[in-house]
């Protein structure tokens, strides 16, 4: 670099740095300012020699991050310093010792829950998950580490085209599935959004485009619109009295890209991809009653959606998010979405977490987020599975969807959607959880795997003498009573196996046989049990009897159960190696390249993934299964985030090399206006037309509209894509669809 390059660069980067401290200006003093000038020149030091991938200087990341940090998040100085220095100690010499002295323990604590794992690389144990789990584990002291690690997150999604594709499918699906919704889970409303809309631009670029191209062009008459819809919605506030302002709302792509697949529509049937938003100023008494009255007044003149009423004041999101959304058919016969608030609401709304512990009580004098971490805590603690087990859980429980229950006092409990009565009795307590005997919704009795909906008012019916039962397991959604149950259970399990040792060692004492290890570990293969624990477990309960004991004795005895089984295994090997020795000999019939994997394109043995069944032409990826090999995956699949996400190590880059003929079956989904004949035409083009084999055909109507699954068998993508464009021309057919099973 030259002289003037070095100059310019550092220019920019106190520019950056200048920037940031203006964005802070109201909320730091002179202590401050020094802090925040110490953590900036710590990390122009420890980062001067690297780059980004861009090209650009390292430093230029810390100084964004800590800008959203100040600026889109709204947090303090001791947040923003940390967030200048939170790569320092990953990325340099410098310790959490040095960060310790040079700052103080609380910017330590924060700077340990952001520096990654380290340690040996594991096939079997996901990194990302790990590191996530970590991350987790400092909320219950410092949620500052959530925010700052989210931030980081927003900057290197905005920065990601540097990366190549691999890596940036990767990130992509991970923030797709840990971090927008915990950005969401916290009330970051704008940060998830923005997670979420550059996700897709990374995991499915071509459908990202088209939504943003069909956004763009239907943007100015959506503008217009809604400004002519809210010259209506002003005149009649103001008349009443209001002091209000209002805001033009524009769906985000993910939004509008998962509304198209989860109702089957195109992207001209979504009606609310434009919103306005009223916020009303209102004193903290009259909040509700304000957004209330401001509803009727919208309602009075512009007929709702009854269906789409959401009453978010009366009963706060568990983020505290507060607001009313209604949908109403405006001028000229277009439904818009509005959604009412006041400002203290909508500064939640935007800022969060931040800028609810400006507002932290509500009426109970605890917070609904309070709540919720007291729920991560709980998870947390009572974590015993590996990292992907936990970061499934956190999502189950913590990131599901809500329902709100009544106890029969009705007090109001927050749940996650499907939980039954188990879960809400283990919410109350783990004692009443444990000693469940049965449940009452709205006064009826009801079945302990009954789903709960918003609104049931339920009673739970305890016993003293009840005990949790194995297949209380399947009944329960939430952490806490999946937890507990298993706890009950196992402590039950190792009374009985501590009763079974005692019953077995008595037994084999009076047929005069010393209960050795060696004999143990033999009737423990005999049994074909994991354990000894197992063996003693099953003699307590009486599933292993006298007889069963006395058989295993004789064929002791005889020797013929030591060569039995030797036989047996040897048999099987044997067999084993020949059908191995079969199938190899079979594929070598078709021994033409299909797919190859990694950067050196190298062909390994695969297995056609059943969540997606990719044919030739589609983009593929490879997974390393723990126990089958490789398994190849559509691009799209509905695994595809979730192995991304959690398991990137094990995933190998694949591409066809061959569209050698050869059979590979579709679903296709179809849906459109039942009409006479429709059924012969479809199969007529298929069959008669294409020559395609229609393997199953399944199409149902009702009230003149039908939906419809076909199964054809294709030899590549570019085949069935021209099954798919023939189908849609048929008339009556509003859309045909490749569909993927659901998620495994």
């Amino acid at each position: 670099m030259t002289e003037a390059e070095i100059e310019a660069e550092e220019k920019e980067i106190n520019s950056r740095f200048n920037h940031l401290l203006k964005t802070m200006k109201d909320r730091m003093d002179k202590e401050d300012r020094d802090l925040l000038k110490r953590a900036f020149n710590l990390a122009r030091d420890a980062h001067s020699e690297v780059r980004r991938k861009s090209g650009e200087p390292y430093i230029y990341h810390p100084i964004e991050v800590a800008r959203i940090v100040s600026e889109e998040i709204g947090l303090g100085p001791k947040s923003v310093a940390s967030a200048l220095i939170h790569d320092v100690v990953e990325d340099s010499d410098y310790t959490l010792e040095d960060i310790e002295r040079l700052f103080d323990e609380d910017i330590a604590r924060i700077i340990d829950g952001l520096t990654k794992i380290s340690g040996i690389f594991d096939m079997d144990v996901s990194l990302q998950a790990e590191n996530f789990q970590k991350m987790l584990l400092t909320l219950s002291d410092d949620i500052r580490v959530i925010l700052i690690k989210l931030a980081d997150r927003l900057h290197n999604m905005r920065t990601l085209e540097s990366m190549p594709q691999h890596k940036q499918l990767k990130i992509a699906s991970e923030t797709l599935y840990l971090y927008a919704p915990l950005a969401h889970r916290i009330g970051l409303y704008n940060i998830k959004t923005e997670l979420e809309d550059l996700s897709l631009k990374y995991t499915e670029p071509e459908v990202y485009r088209d939504i943003v191209l069909r956004l763009k062009n239907s943007q100015n008459e959506a503008h217009r619109y809604l400004s002519d819809f809210s010259k209506y919605i002003r005149k009649y506030l103001k008349e009443e009295g209001f002091e209000f302002e209002i805001k033009e709302r524009t769906k985000s792509i993910y939004s509008i890209r998962k509304k198209m697949l989860s109702q089957g529509v195109g992207f001209d049937e979504i009606y609310d991809k434009f919103a306005i938003r009223i916020i009303v100023n209102s004193s903290p008494e009259r909040e509700k009653s304000d957004c209330w009255r401001a509803y009727s007044i919208v309602t009075d003149h512009f007929r709702p959606n009854t269906e789409r009423l959401r009453d978010w004041i009366s009963a706060p999101k568990a983020n505290g998010y507060e607001s009313l959304h209604t949908t109403v058919m405006g001028p000229a016969g277009h439904w818009v979405e509005v959604q009412i608030r006041t400002k203290r609401m909508d500064e939640v709304a935007e800022r969060g977490y931040a800028a609810h512990w400006k507002y932290k009580e509500d009426s109970s004098g605890q917070s609904k987020l309070d709540e919720w971490i007291n729920r991560i805590r709980e998870v947390l603690e009572n974590n015993e599975g590996n990292a992907v087990d936990f970061v499934d859980e956190f999502k189950m429980n913590l990131m599901a969807d809500e329902i709100y229950i009544f106890t029969p006092k009705g007090d109001l409990m927050i749940l996650p959607s499907s939980s039954t009565p188990l879960d809400f009795s283990f919410s109350i307590h783990t004692d009443v959880g444990l000693k469940t005997l049965g449940a009452k919704v709205n006064g009826r009795l009801v079945p302990l795997n009954y789903r709960l909906k918003s609104g049931d008012q339920v009673e739970i019916i305890t016993s003293q003498k009840q005990k949790p039962k194995e297949d209380w397991l399947n009944y329960v959604v939430t952490s806490k009573a999946r937890n507990n149950i298993k706890s009950a259970l196992k402590s039950e399990r190792r009374e009985i196996a501590d009763d079974g040792k005692e019953i077995l060692e008595r037994k084999l004492k009076y047929i005069k046989v010393k209960p050795s290890k060696n004999l143990i570990q033999e009737m423990v293969k005999y049994f074909h049990l994991k354990n000894s624990t197992e063996l003693y477990y099953k003699v307590g309960m009486q599933i292993i009897d006298n007889a069963q004991l006395k058989e295993f004795m004789r064929d002791q005895n005889q020797g013929f159960y030591s060569y039995l089984r030797k036989r047996i295994i040897g048999r099987s090997k044997n067999d084993l190696n020949k059908a191995k020795k079969k199938e190899k000999e079979e594929a070598g019939a078709d021994d033409q390249k299909f797919i190859v994997f990694g950067p050196d394109e190298q062909e390994f043995d695969y297995k056609i993934a059943k969540c997606c069944n990719p044919i030739p032409g589609d983009d593929v990826f490879g997974f390393i299964t723990a126990t089958e090999g490789i398994k190849l995956h559509h691009k799209n699949c509905p695994n595809s985030v979730y192995l991304q996400s959690n398991f990137a190590q094990r995933i190998l880059r694949a591409k066809w090399v061959s569209t050698k003929k050869k059979e590979y079956s579709s679903v296709l989904v179809i849906r459109g206006i039942d009409t006479v004949g429709l059924v012969n035409k479809v199969t007529q083009i298929i069959s008669n037309d294409l020559h395609v084999n229609i393997r199953s055909i399944n199409i149902a109507g009702d009230e003149g509209i039908f939906e419809g699954l076909i199964t054809v068998v294709v030899q590549d993508k570019l085949h069935l894509e021209k099954v798919i464009e023939r189908l849609r021309k048929i008339e009556g057919v509003s859309s045909v669809e490749r569909r993927f099973a659901e998620r495994d």
